[in-house]
């Protein structure tokens, strides 16, 4: 899962069991929105009803999860008939399975929720996603080094730094070949075509919110043109010392 999402997703766990209220029933429960690769935008349409004897008004539909945009959705909902919302679904940032909510508001502010079933297929597999600095004085000059395939473990993916996080870091990548049968003991010199990647800072400086804060947290994205869809990334923490 990506790292950008595992906080929205929480949130969204959290708000779903406690705004569940069975008067907007969509069924399947999580609803199904299937497959969809990383970095694809894919128009959404749920389906449900209003299992009620009354008539319930919208007067908003959002969404607890990234990528979620463009709702389209009926502004009333007669007793016992179906309703129909419509999004759009951005999904860069998405790695695995993801469970988004629909949260429809009615005209009293109360709450009705969808929660949603999903796959985002990554082509790019980290090794590692997530580097301790443990505790780093800013500029201080750090490097990491991990092992990167193609999911399907045939295509060598190709990768360099998205514009953000050319500011921070520098990237240097070797053609491998990696046995990676054992995910804890990746290794060189087996079937599987991959990169050596070293991942340097180039000094992290403390600014905005980490002023703050004692906790350091960078997350570094790169880019694939053999897979322009995709957004992989990996998370750099640690503790700024004072």
């Amino acid at each position: 899962m990506s790292l950008k999402f595992i906080t929205s997703f929480l949130v969204a766990s959290l708000a779903a069991s406690v705004f569940a209220d069975d008067v907007i029933r969509f069924v399947p429960d999580p609803y199904p929105i299937g497959y969809a690769d990383q970095g694809d935008v894919k128009h959404i349409v749920i389906k449900g009803a209003n299992v009620t004897n009354k008539e319930i008004t919208l007067e908003n539909v959002i969404g607890q999860g990234v990528g979620m945009s463009n709702f389209k959705y009926p502004s009333k909902i007669a007793p016992n008939a179906p309703v129909t919302i419509e999004f759009d679904m951005d999904f860069a940032g998405m790695d695995g399975q993801i469970n988004p909510v629909v949260v429809m508001i009615d005209n009293q502010g109360k709450p009705y929720t969808a929660q949603l079933d999903g796959y985002v297929k990554n082509p790019i597999f980290f090794g590692e996603k997530m580097f301790d600095a443990g505790y780093y004085a800013p500029n201080e000059k750090r490097e990491w080094t991990f092992y990167v395939w193609g999911t399907d473990k045939k295509e060598r993916p190709d990768l360099t730094l998205d514009e953000t996080a050319q500011k921070d870091f520098t990237l240097k990548t070797k053609n491998v070949m990696l046995n990676v049968d054992k995910m804890d003991q990746i290794k060189e010199g087996g079937k599987v075509p991959g990169l050596k990647v070293t991942l340097s800072t180039k000094g992290l400086t403390r600014t905005g919110w980490e002023l703050k804060q004692k906790s350091l947290r960078k997350i570094v994205g790169f880019k694939s043109q053999k897979f322009p869809k995709a957004t992989p990334e990996v998370l750099i923490v640690g503790y700024w010392k004072d």
